[in-house]
């Protein structure tokens, strides 16, 4: 499958400049083919020191890189040539719009949105869902909600009220039930033309709606296994897939649940953007809005501009 409208738009500014570096670079290799032309690829998984690059045209092309190109990834835009027996070496990286990272390892990138996947049964936790946003925010990536299994909610407006604190701060929401077939069109149009990883705790749903939204998932995954020679492991590599209604999604089982221990305070707070407008009305510089005077945060939270929620789980996560 070829690059989405929105990739290509990305790639057509600089494209031609970096195809030229690419081939000049080519010019004095003895392991490429002459003949070959310098192609845009997507990298749709990484191996061990090799690559999975899908080329324009849609086919599958193990590859290597070149010794002074950054370690690529799943999502990664890349100039490669090909060489011998339908494998080829990427020659040059396309500047990313973002990464994802877990622990300073690069997960992913050229990322459009997260998704993250709560359900009704295991019950939503509110401090889980400012984790996660609290990663979204420091790594600057949007982040969308989404809650599955409502077939179980006894009390679905009571649902809604519990996640228009998060809308009201900026945070797409989508409701569905994959069982019961509801609200998957509205989020097939929602995910349309973006690149986006799905995240997710055990139970919540997240394998059956990527099942959903790709039924031919194992035959692709056999394609790349295939390709790739991974086997089994292709499940534990971050993969990317092209959804067929549209956009593309970055399966990655490392980053279903991230930890905050390597966060400071500031980029906590800095997690909860709803704070921002009012820290700067703060008495003190310093201020951590925990018990300090004239603190614009705690102001907020009583003209009831800060959620009670929200600013419960701040405490929680600095105390």
């Amino acid at each position: 499958m070829s690059l989405t409208r929105r990739q290509k738009w990305r790639l057509e500014k600089i494209q031609a400049e970096r195809i030229a570096r690419a081939n000049k670079v080519a010019d004095n290799s003895q392991d490429l083919n002459t003949d070959a032309k310098a192609q845009t690829g997507l990298v749709i998984t990484r191996y061990g020191q090799h690559l999975l690059v899908e080329s324009n045209s849609g086919n599958l092309v193990q590859c290597t890189a070149r010794r002074n190109i950054d370690l690529s990834v799943a999502g990664d835009q890349v100039i490669f040539q090909a060489t011998d027996n339908n494998k080829g070496i990427v020659t040059a990286l396309f500047k990313r719009d973002n990464t994802l990272k877990r622990s300073k390892k690069l997960i992913a990138t050229n990322i459009d949105e997260l998704c993250l996947i709560v359900a009704i049964e295991p019950h939503y936790q509110f401090d889980l869902i400012d984790r996660y946003l609290i990663v979204a925010e420091n790594q600057n990536l949007p982040i969308r909600l989404i809650v599955n299994k409502i077939e179980l909610s006894s009390n679905i407006k009571q649902v809604k009220i519990d996640f228009a604190m998060y809308e009201a701060i900026g945070y797409p929401v989508s409701y569905l039930s994959v069982k019961a077939q509801t609200g998957i069109n509205t989020l097939k149009a929602q995910l349309n033309d973006k690149t986006q990883i799905f995240l997710g705790q055990s139970g919540v749903g997240k394998s059956s709606l990527i099942n959903e939204l790709i039924p031919e998932l194992n035959l692709r995954v056999n394609q790349i296994s295939t390709k790739s020679k991974l086997g089994k492991h292709t499940t534990t590599n971050t993969t990317l897939y092209h959804i067929p209604s549209g956009g593309d999604l970055i399966d990655s089982p490392g980053v279903r649940e991230f930890h905050l221990d390597n966060l400071s305070n500031k980029e906590i707070l800095n997690g909860f953007k709803e704070f921002k407008p009012f820290i700067n009305q703060c008495k003190f510089r310093n201020c951590a809005h925990i018990n300090e005077p004239n603190c614009g945060v705690k102001n907020a939270l009583e003209t009831d501009d800060i959620h009670p929620k929200r600013y419960a789980s701040y405490l929680a996560l600095i105390t």
